[in-house]
């Protein structure tokens, strides 16, 4: 069975034949729709739409004011493109190590990182599973930096019964081909700031403001650049995708709750197997089902013997050249490292799969 699944509504196919048929596939009404559909369905705040998560996190930092030679702290437990936003603004990442038992940063060991040069956090929540968000900008805000949330993997979490994306200064989503919600490719920046939200806006189209700064008589827009622009705007296409697929999200996102809650009941007290921690006060989006293994290669081949594909999904990027080489004083995310492996847990699984899993994984490897 594979390990990821992409949902398109039946909806979502309907509306992107329209917009084709319309011709109208550039940036218009669908997404400011789809806009709108994101803050009233899923209560994130401000959300503005762009066409990756990359550009989220690129543009988050932009719109803080990050620039070269400031520093960034984030864990290393995530993708590459969390780190690589960073060397964007020609700034530098510097890794924070990690709670092994959530896959989060540690909260209680952040402050150490931070100096005089450190100018945001970026706080990556862990196969949607929320960081400390409390404890995180309680020392953002006593030394006056921001808290930048990378939520691609926690659309639809909560933080002690507050949707992420309208906690911190700023959360970037993904809506990539293989998250809760795709637009083919796409994203979206939260903003709690008014004033944040309209600089994105217009940082996602090049420094120009679409709304206010019109055409002349001329037919030419009239704008006055200020500062550094991108080409990061989602487009309509994309927009459709994304409205017909949020019909489903909430089931869906149900869905990969009741697969885990059954994983998570039912491997509890396997033999070299531990789960990771789940505290009441906030719900995961549970994007993936990570565990930590004893024997992590014989673990692997015993599920792929049996047709499931479990995987280690990300490896801690600070290995990467391009990041400095691996920092020696993150212990917890060593242990995480190398213990760490997901299994399935999509919507797309049938409770025949989801007992396979637990019958293959219960048996030993």
């Amino acid at each position: 069975m594979d390990h990821f699944f992409t949902h398109i509504s039946s909806r979502a196919i309907e509306l992107v034949e329209q917009t084709l048929r319309s011709t109208r596939v550039s940036e218009g009404s669908l997404v400011a729709r789809f806009e709108e559909l994101l803050s009233s369905r899923l209560g994130l705040a401000n959300p503005i739409a762009v066409n990756s998560g990359t550009s989220a996190l690129h543009l988050a930092l932009d719109v803080c004011g990050v620039g070269p030679d400031d520093e960034v702290i984030l864990a290393p437990q995530t993708f590459v493109a969390t780190g690589l936003a960073v060397l964007m603004q020609r700034a530098r990442p510097v890794f924070a190590d990690i709670n092994p038992e959530t896959g989060n940063i540690d909260a209680a060991r952040l402050g150490e990182k931070v100096s005089e040069r450190t100018r945001a956090i970026m706080a990556v929540h862990w196969a949607g599973y929320p960081c400390d968000l409390d404890e995180i900008n309680s020392i953002a805000n006593e030394h006056n930096i921001p808290v930048i949330e990378d939520a691609a993997h926690a659309l639809g979490a909560t933080y002690k019964g507050r949707p992420v994306g309208t906690i911190s200064r700023m959360t970037c989503f993904s809506f990539q081909a293989i998250k809760h919600l795709t637009t083919g490719d796409g994203g979206a920046l939260c903003c709690l700031n008014s004033g944040d939200a309209l600089a994105a806006r217009k940082g996602r189209w090049f420094g120009i403001d679409r709304q206010r700064d019109l055409p002349d008589h001329l037919g030419e827009r009239v704008y006055d650049l200020t500062r550094l622009g991108y080409k990061y705007h989602m487009n309509d296409l994309a927009a459709a995708l994304g409205i017909g697929n949020l019909e489903d999200f909430s089931g869906q996102l149900a869905r990969r709750r009741e697969i885990c809650a059954r994983y998570r009941a039912r491997l509890a007290g396997t033999d070299g197997l531990r789960m990771l921690n789940y505290s009441q006060d906030r719900e995961s989006a549970w994007w993936l089902f990570t565990v930590l293994v004893d024997s992590r290669d014989s673990f692997i081949r015993k599920l792929v013997s049996h047709q499931i594909q479990a995987s280690v999904v990300h490896r801690r990027i600070d290995r990467h050249s391009v990041f400095g080489g691996v920092a020696k004083d993150l212990v917890g995310q060593t242990y995480f490292d190398e213990h760490q492996v997901s299994l399935p847990c999509h919507p797309g699984l049938s409770d025949r799969d989801v007992e396979h899993v637990l019958n293959v994984v219960s048996s030993g490897w």
